[in-house]
């Protein structure tokens, strides 16, 4: 996996509870307004996707209780739209920039590293 998306995925994973839940439901208000669109075309191989959805997936699982503990499944609400923004980081040379933004903005404004495109 490539350092930018990796880094992408160690940043993203570990951010507090309440910006992952805020993410969560930015992620659906975007949703209808391009973030489908934009979803769709993150397609990565097979061993790309695996790799980021097992690495998010790890992320996540080791802070089940904590995220579960400010609100119930909400380590399964943001796995994948924090893999989703990862195969974005991913795929970013593909995507136009509106694509790009539209998944990534949220994750910057949280403080997230996110590379240029």
């Amino acid at each position: 996996m490539e350092a930018a998306t990796a880094r992408f995925i160690e940043e993203s994973t570990a951010l507090p509870p309440a910006a992952l839940a805020a993410l969560y439901e930015e992620s659906l208000d975007r949703w209808s307004s391009g973030g489908r669109d934009a979803s769709r075309a993150t397609r990565a191989s097979a061993s790309e996707n695996s790799a980021i959805e097992r690495a998010v997936g790890t992320a996540l699982l080791r802070r089940t209780d904590e995220l579960d503990a400010f609100r119930p499944h909400l380590r399964f609400d943001v796995k994948p739209v924090c893999a989703i923004a990862a195969r974005a980081v991913c795929k970013r040379a593909k995507l136009t920039e509106d694509q790009y933004r539209v998944l990534l903005d949220p994750f910057a404004a949280a403080g997230v590293t996110v590379p240029r495109r």
